[in-house]
């Protein structure tokens, strides 16, 4: 992997000795220059789980990614840089009281002083890693989460603005996983009517203080409390804001 290519990508010039203050601005700052998106689905462009491809469509073609691609190639960038770290498998809740099939997504836990959640693919998360301590409110820089016990095999990841009402995001266990065991549900996501990823398009980046997120219908962009929403009117005016808010041409 072409390390310093991809501190160029996301905009890191401090240290990379593997430390927890170095892990959390890495982090940081790869959620605020490599978007979230699923665009290859809807060009018909399959997503190939290869490190090769997946780098170049990142760090040379200036693209974004789903899980399986952002957080896979992240895992190998950490690896390079010294840190401890593995893939795992999560399930993600589906909103009808259960959750999505194991492999559903992909996440990464790092062993420094103790281990540490670490996800660049799931949207709007946490912006920093957090801890795998039970039960603790760890407020981050976009709210609140909390790992916790969900059953003797997973643990479970929620999230809260105020440390209040905490909502599920997704289960997870901390077995060692390859890329290749993500095979099956990355072709999954790509091509059954019943996966959220072919239902729409979706791009979305972490700003200082919020994010801009554009669909098929709306560009969403959140500061603070505020929250200004633009109706999109068709394909050329997606790919319009496409390019001003994530300099992504299709």
């Amino acid at each position: 992997m072409n390390v310093d290519k991809y501190l160029e990508r996301i905009n890191y010039k401090g240290s990379t000795s593997p430390n927890l203050v170095n892990l959390k601005a890495i982090h940081k700052n790869h959620l605020s220059s490599i978007p979230f998106e699923n665009l290859d689905i809807h060009s018909k462009m399959k997503i190939v789980l290869d490190q090769n491809s997946v780098e170049q469509k990142i760090l040379n073609s200036f693209r974004g990614g789903y899980c399986y691609e952002l957080n896979g190639l992240f895992n190998s960038f950490l690896s390079e840089l010294g840190y401890n770290t593995k893939m795992v498998s999560a399930r993600v809740n589906n909103g009808k009281g259960s959750w999505g099939e194991e492999f559903d997504h992909l996440a990464i836990i790092v062993e420094l002083d103790e281990l540490w959640l670490v996800d660049v693919g799931f949207g709007d998360s946490f912006l920093e890693p957090i801890t795998l301590q039970l039960n603790k409110g760890q407020k981050n820089l976009n709210g609140m989460f909390k790992i916790s016990k969900h059953d003797d095999d997973y643990l479970k990841m929620s999230k809260s603005p105020d440390d209040s009402k905490y909502e599920d995001e997704f289960i997870f266990t901390l077995k060692e996983r390859a890329w290749s065991e993500f095979e099956r549900m990355n072709n999954y996501h790509q091509t059954s009517p019943d996966s959220h990823f072919t239902r729409g398009k979706i791009c979305s980046i972490a700003k200082e203080g919020g994010r801009v997120t554009l669909s098929d219908t709306k560009l969403i962009i959140t500061n603070g409390e505020r929250k200004d929403t633009t109706e999109i009117k068709n394909e050329n005016d997606f790919n319009e804001k496409l390019y001003e808010y994530f300099k992504i041409k299709m």
